[in-house]
């Protein structure tokens, strides 16, 4: 331990750590708001390396860790004779051998201000999906950026990522300050192109600190040698980061159905976690997608019968009238309830190792639900250096787009801007049973509708009416019927004045073909609906 012994003992000044041991810096009894966050970005931007620094400075690291840290460095280590931190969260044999972080690397850590669970994710593209499942629970992200490189395509495919699934808050940390010497000139423009980057992906906040974590500069304590940064350093900004619950304020409840206990005939509840908002004993409640209604009786939680519950408790329930609900089922308030829909319009991750195309099934998972589901349109997918959507008839690994799904069930769903629990899903291949996409449900309301009507005029209103509304199925149907029409119209035209050289007889002949032929094909669709026999009716021959 001769690196770390150095460390040990001594005071913590500007970019030196404190020493670990097996004393927790934390008296019970203390408030503290619990901060999930992730650290995302490139491959080689020194996200475990950051987090290594952060666990140790904060007294996160006991002895025997220091201890085996020491040997590793030694063996594993990229820093000569100095302690490697990355790899106090770099466990696998493969992150060791290879220097990259491949799995998700969850661990908890507090101060005397707050309590903290961080997520180490890994940057290379393919593991992204790990990524996104560490983004899934997050409510920041710290983006690494490679002072020398500035911004590459997998942090901008990140922070899409982080936008996408619900962080708001994000720090940047412009890492390895001390390979440019400290340069303001580098960190300010880094700063600058990041924010136009980012500027339409609605992060309510950013935040940048330069830091150099291998030497523990700016990570606990600011600085001397960045006398020109007036911020925070980088733990003390996550003290203080304030994120609301959003879920949990929400107006109106929703409680999807995990397990039903029926331990013995005189008690049946139906049990799960409360996805959002707050449900008392003698609310009025709907049974979903069903409609049953009936009120709460009883709330149980692990500790015993409670009044109410609130957002991320595991609780419960009982009801005034024996209705049938069953697993996947949704218990919502009657007002701002859930969505029950049977065709979803949502963007996807795509993250299976085939592209993704317009036909195909799998399975949907969506909260406590499972159905069948089908992509039976895959409207653009979205240019990850400009972020601009683009018409698009497949999705790649890593891809992102905006697909309809159909399912073979109806589901109660929330728009995933109000509910990650009830607006987000994944895709798994029926075959291979692997996760191949990550989705977040988008809902396109009636005032949405009503808003694009007013806004379109008196043309545009009828033009709305006739086609469908953009990404409708009825608009594909009738362009894809319009199409037909012309293409056919066109064809009897080229038929009749290439050979015969009549124009005119020609252009007659063509729109008689567009105007008769959805006239014929309707004809004759009910001289045969008259003539069905019996057996073809649902429910003839049972």
């Amino acid at each position: 331990m001769a690196a770390l012994a150095k460390l040990k003992g001594q005071p913590a000044p500007a970019g030196q750590p404190h020493p670990a041991n097996d004393q927790g810096q934390n008296t019970e009894g203390s408030a503290r708001a619990l901060l999930r966050f992730i650290t995302c970005g490139s491959v080689d931007d020194g996200k475990s390396t950051l987090i290594g620094r952060i666990l140790y400075e904060a007294g996160a690291v006991f002895d025997d860790q220091l201890t085996a840290l020491d040997s590793d460095s030694r063996k594993f280590g990229t820093q000569g004779a100095a302690p490697d931190f990355a790899l106090l969260v770099d466990g696998l044999s493969a992150e060791r051998e290879q220097g990259i972080t491949i799995d998700v690397a969850y661990r908890y850590f507090s101060t005397d201000a707050r309590s903290f669970i961080v997520a180490d994710t890994p940057g290379h593209e393919q593991y992204t999906r790990n990524m996104a499942t560490g983004a899934s629970t997050a409510d920041l992200a710290i983006i690494l950026i490679d002072a020398r490189k500035g911004l590459l395509p997998q942090t901008r495919r990140h922070s899409f990522i982080v936008s996408l699934v619900g962080v708001r808050h994000v720090v940047v940390a412009i890492n390895k300050m001390d390979l440019v010497g400290y340069d303001e000139a580098v960190f300010k423009q880094i700063e600058q192109d990041y924010r136009k980057a980012v500027a339409g992906l609605g992060f309510a906040s950013i935040d940048f600190v330069p830091v150099s974590a291998r030497d523990g500069e700016n990570v606990t304590s600011l600085s001397s040698l960045t006398p020109w940064y007036r911020g925070p350093a980088l733990l003390p900004l996550l003290e203080s980061v304030v994120v609301v619950a959003e879920a949990e304020v929400e107006a109106g409840f929703a409680l999807p159905v995990q397990w039903v206990n029926r331990p013995d005939l005189d008690f049946r509840g139906f049990a799960g976690t409360v996805a959002q908002g707050r449900l008392r004993v003698g609310d009025a409640i709907s049974a979903l997608p069903s409609g049953r209604r009936s009120t709460i009786t009883r709330i149980l939680a692990p500790s015993g019968d409670v009044s109410q519950a609130s957002a991320g408790q595991s609780v419960t329930v009982t009801f005034a009238d024996e209705i049938d609900i069953s697993r996947g089922d949704v218990i919502a308030s009657l007002t701002h309830a859930p969505i029950v829909q049977q065709e979803l319009r949502a963007r996807l991750l795509w993250t299976g190792e085939a592209a993704l195309r317009e036909g195909g099934e799998f399975i949907l998972k969506l909260a406590t639900s499972t159905a069948n589901a089908q992509i039976v349109r895959l409207h653009h997918s979205v240019d990850i250096e400009s972020y601009a959507e683009t018409p698009a008839q497949s999705l790649v690994m890593n891809g992102i787009g905006l697909a309809t799904l159909k399912l073979d069930r109806p589901l109660a769903v929330l728009d995933y801007a109000r509910s990650r629990e009830l607006g987000g899903f994944i895709l798994i291949d029926r075959l291979s049973n692997q996760t191949v996409a990550f989705g977040f449900v988008e809902i396109r309301t009636a005032r949405d509708k009503a808003r694009s009507v007013t806004e379109a005029g008196a043309a545009g209103r009828a033009i709305l009416r006739l086609v469908g509304w953009r990404g409708a199925q009825e608009r594909r149907a009738w362009l894809e019927a319009a199409s037909w029409r012309l293409a056919s119209g066109l064809f009897v035209f080229a038929a009749v004045a290439l050979p015969t050289g009549q124009w005119a007889l020609a252009a007659a002949l063509g729109l008689g073909d567009i105007a008769l032929r959805p006239l014929l094909k309707g004809l004759h669709a009910r001289l045969w609906a008259r003539k069905a026999p019996p057996a073809l009716y649902d429910g003839a021959g049972i």
